[in-house]
């Protein structure tokens, strides 16, 4: 690739103002649809104002547009912009960790696609970012990325070779629908949608006196309630199939690779060496259907944490699969399930705090709802089995350099680092635990923000021995 200096497609506007509508779709369905007959002064200032900022989004991502531009060369990418202020950012490929490729409806359009390349540092030039770029403009760059630069040739292009591990078909999209709950999301859905229109059509009587009707006639309801039941089950496949249809996972001998996505396709590349630690999490649901779902901590993640999704493996892969898969990828990282518990003491430990969301459910019932105290109960009780559940499945095991955690009680979490991985090792403890003569003790992991793994309910005595053994391998 010559380097040359190249403006942005002009795309680039489009999907700045789309992503712009979707931020307003609540401000617009306030002023302008449930308050269509409003003449309050706060609703008429706010579409006047709403007016305004639409029209100077438009001339600023405009502008944006015009004095934007990048370069790429053989080993680096360089960024010029700025309306009134300019600036210039140069980005080594060597400082990237990993990519990540984003393709929406909009680029679609335009036979585009979005570019997101990570680096190890953080703040708000954490991230380098082409919003628009060709594929063959994304490839060229990725390979010039991915091969080291004394071996690249522009004319002889080497082909790296992947191996894929995993590929989502219908059978696996169908019961991650059914996993996932995601058929429940349409329920909330029509209940929003009755109460707007109840509020703007005042058709309270209207439909009291039709489920009175359909009391009546009975199997008009259980027709109705299937109908329903249908549309919510559809409604959750074409959410699950959207967001995870093509799901592939694949790798070479320096990368892994995850592809999804059906209507908005996303790729996100990790360097091997860059995974920090790996996390396995599973609900009760997952626990009972053997699915698990494996997340890959890596140093060059974003900071606003939304890249969790797209660094995770297939979210509903039948727990043995999972396993091998990353073994074969990440033969380092070993899942041992016979791991050490704790004694029965921590169990009485954890069911002696304080109940802090059981106290303030009595608070906040006396003040504002005092005929429904009766939920205090079932919070009580929830707590006390998630504390239950959480001893129950709380575990450790420590062998060689490799740390190995699992936690949790509705969520289950597996974390497993190893000793050059981790940055940080914290003992702490508190008046309670003093007591009972055990200890918290505390991982933390590079990562964007760092990832921070607690133990709980140690003895002091494992717990020196995890500290020496850390200060130990660390000379």
């Amino acid at each position: 690739m010559q380097p040359t200096t190249k403006r942005y497609h002009p795309a680039m506007i489009a999907v700045d103002l789309i992503s712009f509508i979707k931020g307003s779709v609540g401000i617009v369905l306030i002023l302008f649809i449930f308050k269509a007959t409003s003449t309050a002064t706060w609703v008429v200032w706010g579409r006047y104002i709403f007016i305004i900022v639409c029209i100077f989004t438009l001339i600023w991502t405009i502008l944006q547009w015009m004095f934007c531009q990048y370069e790429v060369t053989q080993n680096s990418v360089i960024e010029r912009k700025g309306v009134f202020i300019k600036s210039q950012r140069t980005v080594p490929f060597s400082s990237i960790h990993n990519h990540k490729s984003n393709t929406t409806f909009i680029h679609r359009w335009f036979g585009l696609t979005s570019l997101t390349l990570e680096t190890g540092t953080s703040g708000e030039y954490a991230n380098f970012t082409f919003p628009v770029i060709t594929a063959k403009e994304k490839c060229q760059i990725l390979l010039l990325l991915e091969q080291p630069q004394d071996q690249f040739d522009e004319e002889q292009k080497p082909v790296i070779e992947r191996t894929i591990h995993f590929q989502s078909n219908k059978k696996d999209l169908i019961k991650a629908s059914f996993t996932s709950l995601s058929f429940l999301a349409f329920f909330p859905l029509l209940s929003a949608l009755y109460f707007n229109l109840a509020e703007l059509f005042h058709i309270e009587d209207s439909a009291k006196n039709a489920f009175d009707y359909l009391l009546i006639h009975w199997w008009m309801l259980i027709i109705i309630l299937i109908i329903a039941m249908i549309l919510s089950v559809l409604f959750g496949l074409f959410k699950t199939f959207t967001k995870y249809g093509n799901f592939v996972v694949s790798d070479d001998k320096d990368r892994i690779y995850i592809e999804k996505g059906m209507g908005n396709v996303v790729s996100y590349s990790i360097l091997k060496h860059r995974v920090q630690a790996v996390v396995v999490e599973q609900s009760l649901l997952k626990r009972l259907l053997r699915l698990v779902e494996v997340k890959l901590i890596s140093a060059g993640g974003s900071e606003d944490g939304n890249d969790q999704d797209t660094s995770s493996l297939y979210p509903f892969m039948p727990k043995k699969q999972a396993y091998q898969i990353l073994q074969t990828m990440l033969p380092q990282y070993v899942i041992e399930e016979r791991m050490e518990r704790f004694p029965i003491k921590v169990l009485w430990l954890k069911l002696l705090h304080p109940y802090y969301l059981t106290i303030l459910s009595i608070i906040g019932l006396a003040i504002f709802k005092r005929e429904m105290l009766w939920i205090v109960a079932i919070v009580f009780v929830l707590s006390v089995t998630s504390r239950i559940l959480d001893y129950w499945f709380t575990s450790y095991i420590r062998h060689g350099k490799t740390v190995q955690i699992r936690k949790g009680g509705f969520m289950n979490e597996t974390f497993v680092t190893h000793h050059e991985r981790i940055q940080q090792i914290t003992i702490k403890h508190s008046w309670l635990q003093r007591k009972f003569n055990v200890a918290t003790l505390v991982f933390l992991n590079r990562a964007k923000p760092m990832h921070e793994s607690r133990l709980y309910g140690l003895s002091k005595e494992e717990a020196g021995t995890f500290y020496t053994w850390y200060h130990g391998q660390s000379k």
